[in-house]
């Protein structure tokens, strides 16, 4: 295996950024879902952090596919997908044209705005505003909601508030919409393989430093399983999105100074 000469603060980074993702998928739904790029682009350049996540993220999904296997809303699925891939080859096309202080930018754009929208809740007050509506949102608007998660989840792995705005305001079950959420980000998930393989984000380098990070994967999953009945979400949350928050400041910082 191929490994690059890394500065040495990524790899504490890097084992923070992947447990969090873990306990995140293992008891907290989304909470830290998105800040394991940012956390990594700190040191790295975003697209190599996102091509290390990928396959380590990928690894996740199956656990949850299989623990929620069929409970999931094959309507809304096929609502969101068509959207979604287009996000997708969005982002790997400004993964491909970008020059890596502009995807830097964004990344740390899309951290704040993801760390604002949980102290504001910002979707959570969009998706309210949506119930009032006396019909519930048609497909058009489930399409967009798809196409930006796709596209934020490219860039940053961070697809949860465009997803959380749609099938939040549709009132379902909320089995249902914890399984379609692991089903639509899965899919995505193995969908991004492919852009982020045509774009040489899923190098011998990047390949090699996911498979040696790889067993932090089910730890971080076991992890939020134990931590769910023993810490506090809330206290959880906060300490998260100020991580995700600080970081995007200083990928902005970077990617400007």
């Amino acid at each position: 295996m191929f490994f690059p000469d890394y500065p040495l603060a990524f790899y504490p980074l890097a084992v923070l950024a992947i447990l969090l993702s873990g306990i995140s998928k293992g008891g907290f739904g989304a909470g830290a879902g998105g800040l394991s790029v940012p956390l990594m682009s700190i040191v790295i350049a975003p697209p190599e952090a996102a091509g290390i996540m990928l396959p380590i993220l990928c690894a996740m999904d199956i656990f949850g596919i299989h623990a929620y296997r069929g409970r999931w809303s094959l309507e809304q699925l096929k609502i969101l997908l068509p959207g979604s891939i287009l996000g997708i080859a969005l982002g790997g096309l400004a993964f491909g044209m970008l020059s890596v202080n502009m995807i830097r930018l964004i990344v740390g754009l899309i951290a704040v705005l993801f760390a604002l929208n949980k102290w504001l809740d910002l979707s959570g007050r969009a998706a309210r505003l949506l119930t009032l509506r006396p019909r519930p949102p048609g497909r058009l608007f489930g399409m967009a909601c798809g196409f930006f998660s796709g596209l934020t989840s490219t860039l940053a792995h961070a697809g949860g508030p465009p997803f959380a705005v749609y099938i939040y305001s549709l009132k379902l079950d909320k089995t249902l919409i914890v399984a379609t959420s692991v089903a639509f980000f899965g899919i995505g998930n193995y969908l991004k393989l492919i852009p982020y393989f045509f774009l040489g984000q899923l190098n011998t380098a990047n390949l090699s430093t996911a498979l040696l990070f790889s067993p932090l994967a089910p730890l971080g999953v076991w992890l939020g399983i134990w931590l769910h009945k023993r810490i506090s979400e809330a206290a959880f949350f906060q300490v998260s999105y100020l991580l995700l928050f600080l970081s995007g400041l200083k990928l902005i910082y970077d990617a400007v100074v």
